[in-house]
C-alpha cells in the first residue's frame, strides 16, 4: 500500500488475506489483468458489465479456428464430426453447471436479451390473452423488462410490478396480491444488476406455480458468482450470458423446461431448426436445434464449455464466498466517505454496489476514477425505472462490480481514489 493510501478499518481485512491469495494466483490466468491505463496497474470493477476472459478461454477460441473449424451437424468429415462433438459436448458441460436435468432443454443464444425474447415471442405470443397478467419487479434489467411490454402490446396482455423495499429488497408482502388466476407468468432477476439484490427465486416459484403462472429467471448476473441449479429453483426458464462469466460474447444459454419448449413455436426460420421442408409446409427438427436456426457461434460455444470447466475448477462456492468478503469490504469503507451514498442493503446480495458521491455526476466521477487506472460503470445501468424509484440524482450511480480476480488492495486504490475526485469536486 502506498503512503497515500487510506488505512482501512482495523479488522475488517482479516478474513481476505486468503481470498487475496487465491485471487492473486487467479489473476495470472487472466492476460489482460497485467495491462497498465493512464500509467496505472488496471483495477477492473465493471464486472457486471462484462468479465475478463482466461488463457484457457482464449486458447479454447484459437484452438477451434486453427485445428477444426467446421460446420457442426451437416458435414461428414472429420472437421465437420470434430467441430459437431465439441460443440454438443459444450452443451452438455453447460447443461451440467446449472444442473439442467438434461442437455435437450439447454438452447444456445446470444446473449440472455436473446434468451428472453425468444420466450417472450415463442411462448408468451403464443399463449397469452387479453387481461391475461406478467408480473415483473422495478429492479429488472431492460432486457427483462422491454420485451414483456412488447408481447403486452402484441397479445393485450397487462404488466403489474412487484415494488422494493428500502434495503433493495423485493416487497414479498405483496406478491400474493399481484398474483391472481389471470397471471400467466412471472419475470424477475435472481440477482439485481444495480442492488446486488438476491431474490429468493425458489420461493417465488412455488407460489407463482400455485396459480398457475410458470417463472422466467434473468440469471444474467447470478449463474457468473454463485452455484445455480435449475430443478432447486423450480424456475421454468432460465438466461444467462457467457461474457458475463468469464466466457466470450456473443454466446449465452437459456434453460427452458423440456416440455415446454416442444410445445413452443420455434423463435427463428431457416437451416438446422428443420425436420422436413416442403414446398407449402415445414417440420421442426427436435430439441434444442429446434431453437437454433443457422450457423451457430461454434467457436463461442466451444469456449464456453471450457469457461465453466474453469469456474467449475475455481469452485462457485468459494467464488460465491470470496465475493461477499470482498463486496462488505468495499461497503464498509465506502460507507467511511462523507456524503457518499450507497443503494442496496438487502440481507442476501451479491458483487455489484451502485453509489452516488453528493453534487458529483457518476459520469465524472467514472472519468476521474479512469485517470487512476480504475474501470467502474456510470450511467442507469439499463434500468431506468428502478433509479426512478430509487429516485437517484441524475437519473444515474456508480457501480463498482467485483469477481474472483480482485483484491482488498484493489478496493483501497478504489477508496482512494473516490476520496481524491471527492476532494477535487468540493
Amino acid at each position: 500500500m502506498s503512503e497515500t493510501m487510506t488505512a482501512p478499518v482495523p479488522g475488517l481485512r482479516a478474513d481476505l488475506k486468503l481470498y487475496d491469495d487465491e485471487a492473486l494466483r487467479l489473476r495470472a490466468d487472466f492476460p489482460i489483468l497485467s495491462r497498465t491505463v493512464h500509467g496505472k496497474p488496471l483495477v477492473y470493477f465493471d464486472n457486471a458489465a462484462t468479465s475478463q476472459k482466461p488463457t484457457a478461454v482464449l486458447d479454447a477460441l484459437n484452438d477451434y479456428y486453427t485445428r477444426y473449424n467446421a460446420n457442426v451437424h451437416r458435414g461428414i468429415h472429420t472437421l465437420s464430426e470434430e467441430a459437431t462433438s465439441a460443440y454438443e459436448h459444450a452443451r452438455e458441460k453447460v447443461a451440467q453447471f446449472i444442473h439442467a436435468p438434461t442437455p435437450t432443454g439447454l438452447i444456445f443464444v446470444r446473449n440472455t436479451t436473446e434468451a428472453v425474447n425468444l420466450v417472450a415471442q415463442a411462448w408468451a405470443r403464443k399463449n397469452l390473452r387479453p387481461g391475461d397478467g406478467i408480473l415483473v419487479s422495478v429492479m429488472e434489467h431492460h432486457s427483462n423488462l422491454i420485451p414483456w411490454q412488447i408481447v403486452a402490446q402484441q397479445t393485450g396482455a397487462r404488466l403489474r410490478f412487484l415494488d422494493i423495499r428500502d434495503d433493495g429488497s423485493l416487497e414479498l408482502d405483496d406478491l400474493d396480491r399481484l398474483l391472481g388466476e389471470r397471471t400467466r407468468l412471472v419475470a424477475l432477476a435472481h440477482m439485481s444488476n444495480v442492488l446486488g439484490t438476491v431474490n429468493p427465486i425458489a420461493e417465488i416459484a412455488a407460489r407463482a406455480h400455485a396459480v398457475g403462472a410458470l417463472l422466467f429467471v434473468d440469471a444474467a448476473q447470478s449463474v457468473p458468482h454463485m452455484p445455480v441449479d435449475v430443478q432447486t429453483l423450480d424456475c421454468d426458464f432460465l438466461a444467462f450470458s457467457g461474457h458475463k462469466m468469464c466466457g466470450p460474447t456473443g454466446i449465452g444459454g437459456l434453460y427452458g423446461r423440456p416440455a415446454l419448449l416442444e410445445a413452443m413455436d420455434p423463435f427463428m426460420g431457416g437451416g438446422s431448426m428443420i425436420g422436413e421442408v416442403h414446398q407449402e409446409y415445414f417440420t421442426c427438427a427436435a430439441l434444442p436445434e429446434k431453437f437454433e436456426a443457422g450457423t451457430p457461434n461454434i467457436a463461442h460455444a466451444i469456449a464456453l464449455g471450457v469457461t465453466v470447466d474453469y469456474l467449475s475448477s475455481v469452485g462457485m462456492d468459494r467464488i460465491r464466498a470470496h465475493e461477499l468478503a470482498l463486496t462488505r469490504y468495499m461497503i464498509a469503507r465506502l460507507s467511511e466517505i462523507e456524503g457518499l451514498t450507497v443503494y442496496g442493503h438487502a440481507p442476501g446480495r451479491g458483487g455489484a454496489v451502485a453509489f452516488i458521491l453528493d453534487n458529483v455526476h457518476p459520469g465524472d466521477l467514472s472519468t476521474v476514477l479512469d485517470r487512476e487506472g480504475i474501470a467502474i460503470r456510470a450511467g442507469h445501468h439499463c434500468a431506468q425505472p428502478l433509479m426512478r424509484r430509487l429516485g437517484t440524482p441524475y437519473m444515474a450511480t456508480a457501480r463498482a462490480s467485483v469477481y474472483l480476480y480482485n483484491t482488498s488492495d484493489e478496493v483501497d486504490i478504489f477508496i482512494d481514489a473516490v476520496r481524491k475526485a471527492r476532494r477535487f469536486f468540493a
